[in-house]
């Protein structure tokens, strides 16, 4: 994938993607064999001011900042200043835990401690949008032990038990970071990560951010109207999620996880302690991509197109990013954008798909459910009009809505297999399970039958 005439395919399907998830600006690159192949903007930087989105506007990269946190980590490791199998309580005042079953540091760094998501993100996040006020104290580092050293009930296993994407179990690595190298965190990884990586631009600061010209605004998209969002800076969500690059220096990155740890002449981290962070340490839920689970800050997928996939999304509520590579073809992708947005995923997904010449929509279940509910989505009625009901697509689940005295009711339609391949959902209530079916004739009418009853689509 190469030539024009892809590119230009490529960038029709982002158009296409941005206006339907509603995406002000987005930036992408991809590179192979330690190149950038191709980078561009798409959209907004900003409406107000019509500034265009290029490769080289810095946007919140959010949880792909965990990457960051992991090699810090492990470079302390590879250093005799830690081991990764230390409790956590060995370095900083976390209390809770389970007596014979300690949280470790590795136990942090894959989401792997038994406790669940606590919300302490969303809290940042909320209030310093501002979007809403949760009065939860977390000004300092005083405030975060208080709120993570009452959570003892929240505890669900031991750890690598369960899986349970912990946003705060970062911020503590974080703060291991600080207490064992004896700098803050975002100056730790700028000094051992981002300046060997020639980064400079990328940062954890808000004074930073505000001074550079070529910056995103975050929005919120609600009711298709974009408002603009103050972003989050703050030092307890920068291990997590805080970090904030481009697209052109988030490639210097990936030149570097796809080089055995090495950029130029600069060693930043072994091959060995890589190989242990692309190592599936606890599977996650059920994939279309066999088997799959998190390592140290990355997303594994064991068999994408018969290959191995890096990966990892990050949002932050106002703004996104997400990262996937391929280590055994040296090829990978970086997109960028200013809402929080999923849109990553699929299309970094579908950009590595066409570099191995597939097509997306045959080879990505994704895209195949997305049309087969979009088709299913409409009006329908029955024999003579007599009653009519509504199908809605909404955040990727068709709803049923239907209307008895003016009296809404909405249920949600449970697909029986992930892939729809069946077309057959059922309506679940206290317990018991009503059959829905969609069929499609030979002159593409579609149909819907539920339980008794026979709807025929007409708008």
């Amino acid at each position: 994938m190469n030539n024009k005439n892809n590119w230009e395919d490529l960038e029709q399907l982002i158009a296409e993607r941005m206006q339907k998830m509603k995406i002000p600006g987005l930036s992408v690159a991809i590179i192979k064999d330690q190149e950038v192949i191709y980078s561009k903007g798409f959209g907004h930087r900003d409406y107000t001011k019509n500034l265009p989105a290029n490769p080289d506007t810095l946007f919140g990269i959010g949880s792909c900042t965990k990457l960051f946190t992991c090699l810090a980590i492990m470079q302390l490791a590879e250093q005799g200043k830690l081991s990764i199998d230390d409790p956590v309580k060995k370095h900083i005042p976390l209390k809770i835990g389970l007596e014979n079953k300690p949280i470790r540091i590795r136990h942090l760094m894959s989401h792997s401690s038994g406790i669940p998501n606590l919300g302490a993100a969303s809290v940042q996040i909320l209030r310093h949008a501002p979007i809403e006020e949760t009065w939860v104290p977390l000004a300092c580092k005083d405030d975060l032990y208080t709120f993570l050293n009452g959570a003892q009930d929240e505890i669900a296993d031991e750890p690598e038990k369960r899986y349970f994407y912990f946003n705060t179990g970062f911020t503590m690595l974080g703060e291991i970071v600080e207490a064992i190298s004896g700098l803050s965190f975002a100056d730790y990884v700028k000094e051992y990560i981002l300046t060997p990586l020639e980064m400079s631009r990328s940062t954890f600061y808000e004074e930073d951010f505000e001074k550079d010209n070529n910056r995103m605004t975050a929005y919120l998209v609600e009711k298709d109207k974009p408002e603009v969002k103050k972003h989050p800076f703050d030092e307890n969500i920068h291990a997590a999620g805080g970090l904030i690059s481009s697209v052109t220096e988030m490639s210097n990155f990936l030149f570097m996880l796809m080089n055995q740890g090495k950029f130029g002449e600069k060693q930043i981290i072994s091959p060995k302690s890589l190989e242990e962070i692309y190592t599936i340490q606890i599977e996650t839920p059920v994939s279309f991509l066999g088997r799959s689970g998190y390592g140290f800050g990355v997303a594994i997928s064991e068999d994408f197109l018969g290959y191995k996939l890096i990966s990892h999304g990050g949002s932050t509520g106002l703004s996104s990013a997400q990262f996937s590579f391929i280590p055994e073809l040296n090829v990978g992708m970086v997109t960028e954008a200013n809402v929080g947005s999923g849109f990553g995923i699929q299309i970094g997904k579908t950009i590595l798909c066409k570099l191995l010449g597939k097509n997306p929509e045959e080879e990505i279940p994704f895209f195949k459910i997305e049309a087969k509910m979009e088709k299913f989505a409409g009006d329908y009625k029955n024999y003579k009009g007599l009653t009519k009901i509504k199908i809605l697509l909404e955040n990727g689940m068709l709803i049923l809505e239907t209307k008895y005295r003016d009296i809404p009711s909405r249920y949600p339609l449970i697909p029986e297999d992930m892939k729809l391949s069946n077309n057959r959902f059922y309506i679940y209530i206290f317990g018991s399970k009503t059959p829905v079916l969609f069929e499609e004739s030979e002159n593409n009418q579609i149909d819907v039958f539920i339980e008794r009853n026979r709807f025929h689509k007409f708008k």
